[in-house]
């Protein structure tokens, strides 16, 4: 289960998943059944500063919050916050509420929504994104307790997860005055092609792309928990332009769901 940490991202405090259960959280006092949890329905909604600061600190580390959250999926472990974080503010001044199916995400813009499968199980449910976290490197989302209650792992803590980004028409993203889709914030490098739990799959892939790109192309493994993932990146790119000329090339050439990405 989540640990949950103070952050001050300037100009506000925010609550920041960090890792293993913090003493004194768990299951709020009323523990719901999956039948009982309601699943948001997508809408559009506005991007604004509040909670968007980027780049910003936590523990030492920096994060970045990405320009445009298009295409965005990815694998890893999910863990969740429940009842000492209830009533307590989120990174973008809401109320966070236990029993709302909600997460928190490191870079994602906020709000905004996502569908998230747990891959143990193949439960999949759309989620409300309206905080920062979790800030444990071997996890890529906290979700709240009904989320885990529906996906099926409030029990157990964590569980492996896919994650992706459901854009949706009219979300508007006032941080640039337009529309989500913006150009990427300085800081992104690489472009994520894919991600797989098959080292044979993702160095296939790698050796595909190093014929048709003019970037370096590269394969990393990356271990959660009792698992390996093989990620598949192009990059680095310092020029931005470059980069989302590549990222371009790359849909032309029938990827259609890559990943922008800092270091």
């Amino acid at each position: 289960m989540s640990k949950f940490c103070k952050a001050l991202l300037l100009p506000l405090l925010l609550s920041a998943c960090t890792g293993s259960l913090e003493p004194g959280d768990g299951k709020p006092l009323y523990e719901l059944s999956a039948d009982k949890v309601v699943e948001p329905v997508p809408r559009p909604e506005r991007v604004v500063a509040a909670g968007n600061t980027s780049p910003y600190q936590v523990n030492g580390q920096t994060y970045r919050v990405m320009g445009s959250a298009s295409g965005y999926r990815e694998r890893g472990r999910a863990s969740w916050y429940g009842r000492k974080f209830h009533g307590r503010k989120t990174a973008n001044g809401e109320t966070f509420n236990a029993y709302l199916a909600t997460a928190a995400h490191r870079s994602l813009p906020i709000p905004g929504y996502v569908r998230v499968t747990n891959l143990d199980n193949g439960r999949s449910m759309v989620v409300r994104v309206n905080d920062r976290g979790p800030f444990h490197p071997d996890r890529i989302i906290d979700l709240s307790y009904a989320a885990a209650v529906k996906l099926g792992f409030a029990d157990q803590g964590t569980a492996p997860v896919e994650v992706a980004y459901i854009e949706v028409p009219g979300h508007r993203d006032l941080r640039a005055g337009g529309l989500l889709g913006n150009p990427p914030s300085p800081g992104y490098r690489y472009i994520q092609v894919g991600s797989f739990s098959e080292a044979d799959s993702a160095y296939a892939l790698g050796r595909q792309l190093s014929d048709q790109m003019t970037a370096p192309v590269a394969v990393s493994e990356i271990v959660l928990g009792d698992s390996a993932y093989f990620r598949v990146r192009v990059g680095p790119v310092d020029d931005q332009q470059r980069l989302l000329a590549l990222q371009s090339r790359l849909k032309t050439l029938g990827y259609t769901e890559t990943r922008l990405m800092p270091d």
